[in-house]
Formats: structure tokens, sequence, C-alpha cells
């Protein structure tokens, strides 16, 4: 009985121990989230004006352009993924990889190729273990991605959408990502970067009375499309790169709290069962030594005969 015990008290200060551990990374997450949340929402102006003024040098001219012009038969498609560096953060990146998959099997049912980029350890990891080829990836930013970061994961992608599908290019640009919606939401999407669909932003722009403005170009309007192309990629790949931060921090956040609940609704059962099991070996040593003492008392009253 004094081992099993033991064996209880070891559990209860390996558990706690485990509950301190998660109770920290619980902290750190919620703190990193408020950080993250602003960084998105000082994104978001920069990215909604850039869409709206590319949408309007496009509706203003007749250019033919990777922005806003859609190949008559695409056949090359690239998808850039957004996932994590580390783990303990709940589905977060399982999410976003399938939500990946189901756009991959989409674009291949609709007789497109599709070059994948990675972003995170754990989609790196996924697509390695299966032996997928990779177009691309980047680690080691993740939790908290600067805007030289976005660049970095832009540049490949800028190449293959100005290149000629037959010399390598693409012709459709997708990225896959978690947006945050709130501490307690955040959803994989998949999103459409490029051609950019005029006719869904100036719906957008209707609906919330928005008048897009006219300009004149100079010196040419595909010269103005050339010099915001990459402009536009980066905002929305660092736009991305943010919501997916705070999106992980929330995750992981959630995760902790789940895990150092769950360690102290096991710490109370681990304690019940081993008070019982003291109380179970109180009982038996009282029984052992009111058991000896009768024994006791019969020898010495049959001594006394």
């Amino acid at each position: 009985m004094g081992a099993q015990l033991r064996v209880y008290k070891r559990r209860i200060q390996a558990v706690t121990a485990t509950k301190k551990i998660t109770k920290a990374m619980e902290m750190i997450a919620a703190s990193r989230i408020v950080k993250a949340q602003r960084k998105v929402a000082a994104s978001m102006p920069y990215a909604t004006e850039l869409t709206r003024a590319v949408t309007a040098v496009a509706t203003g001219s007749t250019t033919k352009h990777p922005l806003t012009t859609e190949a008559e038969a695409p056949v090359r498609a690239a998808v850039l993924l957004v996932t994590s560096d580390r783990g303990l953060a709940g589905g977060y990146s399982s999410n976003a990889i399938k939500a990946a998959e189901r756009l991959r099997e989409r674009l291949g049912a609709e007789g497109k190729e599709v070059d994948t980029y990675i972003v995170g350890r754990k989609g790196v990891a996924y697509y390695g273990f299966r032996e997928r080829k990779v177009a691309d990836s980047w680690t080691g930013f993740t939790d908290n991605p600067a805007y030289a970061d976005a660049k970095a994961v832009a540049a490949p992608l800028i190449e293959s959408i100005t290149k000629d599908s037959a010399e390598g290019g693409v012709d459709e640009l997708h990225i896959v990502f978690t947006e945050f919606v709130s501490m307690m939401t955040q959803n994989a999407i998949e999103d459409r970067m490029l051609p950019l669909s005029l006719a869904q932003v100036e719906e957008e722009s209707g609906a919330k009375g928005e008048i897009l403005p006219l300009f004149d170009f100079e010196p040419s309007a595909e010269d103005v499309l050339d010099a915001l192309l990459p402009r536009y990629v980066e905002s929305r790949v660092y736009n991305a790169l943010l919501q997916a931060a705070a999106s992980e921090h929330a995750a992981r956040r959630r995760a902790m709290k789940s895990a150092t609940d769950n360690a102290g609704d096991l710490i109370k059962s681990l304690s019940r069962l081993a008070n019982a099991a003291r109380q179970a070996e109180i009982t038996q040593e009282i029984s052992e030594i009111v058991g000896g003492a009768g024994a006791l008392a019969d020898a010495s009253a049959g001594s006394d005969k």
C-alpha cells in the first residue's frame, strides 16, 4: 500500500510541474496576442487603400496586366501556405494544412498544376514527410513576422506571376492562412491574391458606399501597375502573416489554458486517490496493531491458566 501512495505522489509532482509550464505558456501567449492584434490593425488601412488604388487604376484602363487580367486558359497556380514554427497550438497548423489540401484538390480538378510555397516548420515537415515537392519555404519568424520577412516571401511569388506559364511562371496566386476573428475564433481561409477580382472589390466598395477615384496615368497605366504589383503582393502577404501570428498566439493560449485546466483536474483526482490509499494504509496499520494487541492479550490469558 505504501508503494502505491508513493506512485500517486510522484505523479502529482509531475503533473504539478507540467501545470506550471502550461500556465506560463498561456500567460506568454496572452501577452503576445495584444501586440499581434495591434500590428494587424495597423496594417489593414495600407492594404485596403492599396487594393483600392490598384482597382481604380485597373478599372480606368484597358491594359492587360498580371495584377488584373485573368489568363484565358490558366494551367499553373501558386499556393502560399502559412503555418507555425512551433507546436502546442491545438489544431492551428493542421486546419491551415487541410484548407491548403482542399484548395490543391480543387485546382487539380480544374486541370491546373500547383506550385506550393510554405511558411512555417509545421507545413514544411508535413510536406517533407510525404515527400511532396515544395517550390520554396521559410521558417523562423511565424510568431513575430516583420515586413522584411513578407518581402522575402513575396519576392519569388512576384517573379513567378510575372513570368509566362510556358517559362515556369504561374497564372494564379493563392494564399492559405488563418484569419484572426477574435480571441476565441480563428478561421483557416484561402484567398486568391492574383489576378485581383475587380468585380468583387467594386461590389465591396459599393456595399460600403465608397466611390473609386479617377486617375490620370503618367507615364502609362501599365507602368503604374508594374510599380503597384510588388507593393500589393507584399502588403497582402504581410497582412496574412500578421493575422496568422495573432491566430497562432490565440490558439496556443486556448490550448495551454485547456491543458492547465486538465492538469488541475488530474491533480484533484490523484489527490483523492492518494488520500484513499493513505486512509487504507492507516486503517490497515490500526487493524494490525489491534490484532497484535488482541493476540498478545489471548497469549497472556492462556499463560495465566
